[in-house]
């Protein structure tokens, strides 16, 4: 395995043979998920088919703890000439957000936190204690995993529908390495689908497996079905439902760790608004919130704005910017649902030009940090862990001269 990068000319080369008239903006989606985690995707061809056609430039692996996908998005990159950024994500805690009882990035649980990191290097590597905190991760999440199918089939049997979930099948049938929620929910929905072609029957098991509640989504909408079968099954109340053991989560600082030894910047997914134009509490005051990032040495972003009111979003991102924040954008991809690859606002509202603008800077950044490191040179974080923020505007030069060499060459 060897980074494309490695083999690119040096700096003041790339730098000056920039294009005239190149492209100032390209577009870009920096955090979508793929089947190595879960995916509305079916395979990472089928990304990079959606991009081509949506003239995509930018893509963005970003799946939950694993990186298993990042050998094939390498080679995929490669040949479509769509630059990669090597991304990664993980639920943490903020201990004294949870203490406090305030939502950090998830709606619904005091101090649990998404925090990604952007630009990781490729080859993947971690040195110790880090790469067994990693696999420890992933091994409680597997075994939570194990419980709910377990739970699960108890369910079945008590329900008296002659459904049978096997772990391993569902991994080899459903998943690649790593086995979610999400896949249960689907294999579920395949063995009620599978069993009976008549609606009536069909919404009949479905009543019995969610305790007597009818399905409220049309069957032909299974995205909307298999939420449901997640929401009524396998969430907090549902008969399968296992909870979260406490050593499922690091700590934030142990996660930035993790993914600056890995060679990343650490970057907090922001949630925003709601469709209520409502925040958490840790996000509701944006003084409050740089403060807080800053204090941990994080000056890196990622929105999803597909979920935003565009009003709002421009609001936060121009402000964060002002203040030097690296700024990034997807589309998360990680529900059943198959949207479009390009990065909208809510209600599909398209971003403005200085919206695109922040974003392809921010993609240009990760490109430059990623092209310094394959080079075995410093990126954006320092050799002490922190960002080089006041070199923003040279890392953009870069990064763009970077993307562009890797699509023209």
């Amino acid at each position: 395995m060897q980074n494309t990068l490695k083999t690119f000319p040096d700096k003041e080369a790339l730098l000056k043979n920039l294009p005239e008239g190149s492209p100032v903006v390209r577009e870009v989606n920096a955090h979508f998920h793929t089947p190595f985690s879960f995916s509305a995707f079916d395979s990472l061809e089928q990304v990079f088919t959606m991009a081509r056609s949506e003239k995509i430039d930018v893509l963005g692996i970003n799946d939950f703890y694993v990186t298993d996908g990042y050998e094939d998005f390498h080679n995929l990159a490669d040949t479509n000439r769509i630059f990669s950024m090597f991304n990664i994500e993980f639920i943490g805690l903020l201990k004294d957000q949870q203490e406090a009882g305030n939502r950090v990035n998830d709606p619904n649980n005091p101090g649990r936190t998404y925090f990604c990191g952007k630009g990781l290097d490729y080859p993947f590597r971690l040195d110790e204690p880090y790469r067994s905190q990693l696999n420890d991760l992933i091994k409680e999440s597997q075994r939570q995993v194990r419980e709910m199918v377990d739970k699960t089939n108890a369910h079945f049997q008590k329900t008296g529908l002659p459904f049978h979930l096997n772990f391993d099948e569902l991994k080899k049938n459903y998943a690649r390495d790593l086995v979610r929620e999400r896949h249960i929910a689907k294999a579920i929905r395949f063995l009620v689908y599978e069993r009976s072609s008549l609606d009536e029957e069909r919404k009949d098991m479905f009543k019995s497996l969610f305790g007597g509640i009818k399905l409220a989504s049309p069957l032909e909408d299974v995205a909307a079905v298999e939420n449901e079968i997640r929401g009524n099954l396998l969430k907090s109340g549902g008969a399968a439902f296992v909870e979260e053991d406490e050593k499922s989560f690091l700590l934030i600082d142990q996660v930035k760790d993790i993914i600056t030894n890995a060679g990343g910047i650490p970057c907090y997914p922001t949630l925003l608004d709601n469709a209520k134009g409502e925040f958490t509490e840790f996000e509701a005051d944006k003084a409050f919130l740089y403060d807080a990032l800053t204090k941990r040495g994080i000056f890196c972003l990622e929105l999803i704005p597909g979920r935003n009111n565009h009003a709002i979003l421009k609001d936060f991102v121009e402000w964060f910017n002002s203040k030097g924040f690296v700024i990034t954008f997807g589309t998360e991809h990680n529900t059943p649902k198959l949207d479009p690859l390009k990065v909208t606002a809510g209600g599909s509202a398209e971003l403005d030009d200085n919206l695109k603008r922040i974003a392809y800077e921010g993609a240009c950044v990760v490109a430059a940090h990623q092209y310094y490191r394959t080079k075995g040179e410093t990126g954006y974080i320092s050799a002490e862990g922190l960002p080089r923020v006041s070199e923003k505007d040279h890392f953009i030069k870069l990064g763009r001269a970077v993307i562009e060499h890797f699509i023209n060459r």
